[in-house]
């Protein structure tokens, strides 16, 4: 079976086309900024994009007849219980609504060429899935919830493979995922479910290599009244200019290394810092299960440095057995959601709005 991937960032759209599970062609189609200049919105970029991911089927030799389903990121479209959802009109437009992401296009795009090749296409666990048990969206503020928004695509993806790693299928399973990338979220992952999960779009759980992660209340109040930041230039500081790069200047935990590696303690501590915080984090989810886990599962870009992951095993062994699974492999991760549904391993679910 043949399945095209689509997964659009602000500047690229990457595709990727496989034979069920082996990957036959993989590219990254770059948008320069005078070409999406072009175009008033997010929204009205997806016909330039659809034609670019047509003409480069056609340059491999392929035809869109040939593919028989296409798997599109999910893009923020509200709380959803995780799987694979069908693309139909009702997702469609939803995904269409308030874009603020560009991974909304994924779905649009599946969506235009399901209809003119008569094929199925689907989104598989976007960063919105919300399966928190009540209690643990639960603050101190009656106005305020936590909410679920995470890595959620590769953090089930991961959690499948662990599982298998252990003899269990996912739904047999309690484990603690930790997705360490540009942001870091930790997840509860009780029998198929993410019961618990920081919001790590949001500014809650720990620090990252751009984003600030939970803060003490009092000083984000400081801030908002400071006269320093608007709403709109503060939201973006503690989502994507802080945490290490608020602090050296850089978000690649490399040159983090490097600067450790050149007798840097700022940076020293700073990188410690960062890994108390994700043990922390795992310690905390610990009680979500009474203690009682079957691996903490460790993934994302960062789980390449063995420095990094030493300092969170360091503080966290004593938990459970940890597995380490490195990277994040996202295209594939949407190819199996729609190859569990096209097998009949699974159910498309409907989108209810």
């Amino acid at each position: 079976m043949k399945i095209l991937a689509i997964n659009p960032g602000s500047t690229s759209t990457k595709i990727s086309i496989f034979e069920d599970t082996h990957l036959l062609f993989e590219e990254v189609l770059r948008h320069p900024a005078e070409e999406l200049s072009k175009y008033p919105n997010l929204k009205a970029q997806y016909k330039y994009r659809k034609d670019m991911i047509k003409k480069f089927i056609k340059s491999k030799g392929l035809s869109m007849k040939k593919i028989d389903a296409i798997a599109a990121r999910g893009g923020l479209i509200g709380p959803i219980e995780g799987g694979t959802y069908k693309i139909d009109k009702k997702l469609a437009v939803r995904l269409g609504t308030d874009i603020v992401h560009a991974s909304n296009l994924a779905g649009i795009i599946a969506f235009d060429l399901a209809k003119t090749y008569r094929i199925p296409s689907f989104i598989t666990n976007p960063v919105t899935v919300d399966e928190m048990e009540e209690i643990a969206k639960i603050t101190g503020v009656p106005e305020i919830k936590r909410k679920s928004k995470f890595h959620a695509l590769n953090q089930k993806a991961v959690a499948r493979k662990a599982s298998e790693k252990l003899g269990k299928t996912y739904e047999q399973t309690s484990l603690i995922v930790v997705h360490l990338g540009g942001g870091v979220s930790i997840g509860a992952h009780k029998n198929g479910r993410v019961i618990d999960v920081n919001n790590c779009i949001d500014g809650d759980g720990p620090m990252s290599p751009n984003r600030a992660g939970s803060l003490p209340v009092e000083g984000v109040i400081e801030l908002c009244f400071s006269g320093k930041y608007t709403e709109a230039s503060l939201k973006k500081y503690i989502s994507s200019e802080a945490g290490l790069w608020g602090y050296l200047g850089t978000s690649d935990t490399r040159d983090v290394q490097k600067m450790i590696a050149d007798g840097n303690k700022e940076a020293a501590i700073l990188y410690e810092a960062f890994a108390y915080q994700v043990a922390k984090g795992i310690g905390a989810l610990s009680t979500v299960f009474n203690g009682k886990i079957d691996a903490i599962v460790i993934t994302g870009g960062i789980a390449y440095s063995d420095q990094f992951v030493g300092m969170v095993k360091e503080r966290t062994s004593f938990i459970g057995d940890i597995i380490v699974m490195p990277g994040e492999e996202e295209m594939l991760a949407l190819a199996e959601g729609v190859l569990r549904v096209m097998s009949g391993e699974e159910e498309a679910k409907i989108y209810k709005g």
